[in-house]
């Protein structure tokens, strides 16, 4: 397997990070950017691979390729506009692992043939997709990794919608990989359960003070949850806190709403239903029925499609068996954590399960249906703490 393939096939999703001083749809980003300086920060910060941009539109040069190969180990990708062989061998010299081919300039026969050329250099070829014929092109072609960019280059127009349903559409044995516009956690998270298999981020990084403590904070793990938030000032003080999916329960209960609340854009909404149908929302967390009280367990949904294994206590008991269960399931789904979590033992829960998610309702109030601001970010800060 070629580098940058096996660096994004391990389990979770991976970060592309990029080196782009300056943007044609926005301008200069970060003028002085030292390429090593930043593939080392990008290393330390867990980034699976570094893009270099080496067009000049971009501020970018291929003497910014070999100064990042001088600095890290990580795959390369380098970024341009390639249409011929001579160009991927001086990719190759100057040390890229991978090389960007943009359907929208190439015809099937050219991408074809580079992508061959690519092969017998040992790169990758990165085959980029910017609306449904070109992915249907990219597949006919056989490409992988495949790129789902959600800007159009033609406008500087970003559609993350279309971008989400393309990637949901990419075949699931290729590594495919959500380009542009990936600003937030959010973000990030909506491409992970769309089935991307990794993101690659640009401008949020350049324009970042810290750029390697801005990619730590968009990757960090697990995504944390705050389940029953009845009022808008809460999904507001939850945003605040870093909580990234804000859960509202349409069912019987003290924190009980009739429809989901308004949410920030970098947070998901999450309809909490049991036994019934979901108004539109980004997610949906379904329980079934267990002796007249929702089941154990509960399945995460985007849309038609299982995304998640929600595994919570029974209803109303205890298990002493919850967690190493929990944990057993975690090394092959991805996990949705729940049942009495709070501030003060999510960090063991984490550190035992090492689930996707963290899920916490009652641990998080100051009476039923109201939200603790403090408890809110103790517990964001203690469910990071313990994978950091």
């Amino acid at each position: 397997m070629t580098k940058l393939r096996a660096a994004l096939s391990s389990p979770g999703i991976s970060a592309i990070a990029e080196v782009k001083r300056r943007s044609p749809s926005a301008g200069d980003l970060r003028p002085s950017a030292r390429p090593a300086d930043l593939a080392r920060a990008f290393e330390r910060s867990g980034a699976a691979a570094v893009s270099i941009l080496v067009d000049e539109r971009f501020g970018g040069s291929v003497e910014d390729l070999r100064e990042a190969r001088a600095a890290t180990g990580l795959p390369l990708l380098a970024k341009g506009f390639f249409a011929t062989e001579s160009q991927l061998d001086e990719m190759r010299e100057a040390g890229a692992d991978a090389v960007l081919l943009l359907l929208r300039d190439l015809d099937d026969r050219a991408a074809s043939r580079l992508q061959a050329h690519a092969r017998g250099l040992g790169l990758d070829a990165l085959v980029e997709a910017h609306d449904e014929e070109e992915l249907r092109r990219a597949v006919r072609v056989e490409a992988d990794p495949i790129g789902i960019n959600a800007r159009d280059l033609s406008t500087f127009r970003i559609d993350r919608g279309a971008q989400l349903d393309l990637v949901e559409r990419a075949p699931r044995d290729r590594v495919v990989i959500a380009e542009s516009g990936i600003e937030h956690r959010g973000h990030v998270i909506s491409a992970e359960l769309s089935g991307a298999t990794a993101v690659l981020i640009g401008s949020a990084l350049m324009r970042a003070g810290d750029p390697g403590d801005a990619l730590r904070r968009l990757m960090a793990r697990p995504v944390t949850k705050a389940c029953g938030l009845t009022r808008e000032e809460d999904v507001i003080a939850a945003h605040e806190a870093g909580i990234d999916l804000a859960g509202f329960i349409l069912a019987p209960s003290p924190r009980s709403v009739e429809r989901p609340l308004p949410v920030p854009e970098p947070m998901l909404s999450v309809a909490v239903v049991v036994d019934s149908e979901a108004p539109r929302s980004d997610l949906v967390q379904a329980y079934g029925r267990e002796n007249g009280h929702r089941s154990r367990e509960a399945r995460l949904l985007r849309g038609e499609r299982d995304v998640a294994r929600v595994l919570d206590l029974p209803y109303g008991g205890d298990d002493p068996e919850h967690l190493p269960h929990a944990a057993r399931v975690a090394r092959s789904e991805r996990v949705v954590l729940s049942g009495r979590l709070n501030p003060g033992n999510v960090a063991h829960a984490v550190a035992t399960v090492r689930p996707w998610s963290v899920d916490a309702a009652r641990g998080l109030e100051s009476s039923p249906g109201i939200k603790d601001a403090d408890a809110m970010r103790a517990f964001v800060a203690n469910a990071r703490g313990a994978t950091s």
